[in-house]
């Protein structure tokens, strides 16, 4: 087991779906707050200028990523810990949503939201998981939904958040029973209303990415023994 660094400096944050929307804020928060990000996404273009941003090389990583293709997760895991060489927190972020209904949407936008939203969760922790029990230490946040603790008609959206919530506990689990392992730490985030690429009409008094972004600085800030498990986060006029 290595040994984890004292300096708050030397942390290391890797963040799927960071190109916009939670993740690039909580990419912001977290650099603010002394991380160095990984960032990855599809949209490199955008993912390059947020390195700029947020510090250029010493501080951040772009990399391109699709979460659902293996060699893409593992690509950015191994650029990770090549470059920094440690990963202390992973955000699991990347995702999107469909209408509800089960007639609308294509087959095609089934899928992919279901690999993303799930399969590209499972990668994310698989890919990275064995780096954090070497180091004995991490934290893992996925991003779960407030549709993913109600059911919603006709939404295969919300199901695929209830997964990213079981998955969540699962995880957890694993990690206290077959590893034994109580200093990697799981929180499911789960968020109502948000403005951001999700909607293409932002709600009224929805939430901003930034608040979200918040959330998951608390958890992270919490110390050793402290273990926040879920965060649900809704706009103070949502009723459901």
């Amino acid at each position: 087991m290595r040994t984890v660094p004292e300096d708050p400096d030397d942390r290391v944050i890797l963040i799927t779906g960071a190109s916009s929307g939670i993740g690039a804020a909580t990419a912001r928060a977290a650099s603010e707050a002394g991380y160095r990000v990984v960032l990855g996404a599809r949209r490199k273009r955008e993912l390059d200028k947020l390195a700029r941003e947020l510090g250029g090389a010493d501080r951040a990583l772009s990399r391109g990523c699709d979460v659902t293709n293996w060699s893409d997760v593992e690509g950015l895991v191994e650029a990770a810990l090549s470059r920094f060489g440690q990963v202390d927190a992973v955000f699991a972020n990347a995702g999107f949503g469909a209408k509800r209904g089960f007639l609308e949407e294509s087959v095609e936008h089934w899928k992919a939201m279901i690999d993303t939203n799930i399969l590209g969760v499972a990668l994310t922790i698989r890919a990275t998981l064995p780096h954090l029990l070497d180091r004995g230490s991490g934290h893992y946040l996925l991003t779960g939904s407030i549709a993913g603790r109600r059911i919603i008609p006709g939404s295969l959206y919300s199901a695929t958040k209830w997964a990213v919530s079981a998955m969540g506990e699962s995880l957890r689990q694993e990690l206290r029973g077959t590893h034994s392992s109580e200093s990697i730490r799981v929180t499911v985030i789960a968020p109502g209303m948000v403005d951001t690429e999700f909607f293409d009409e932002p709600p009224s008094k929805a939430l901003g990415a930034g608040d979200i972004a918040a959330a998951a600085m608390y958890a992270l800030s919490q110390p050793p023994h402290v273990d926040v498990n879920e965060i649900v986060v809704r706009p103070a006029s949502q009723a459901g």
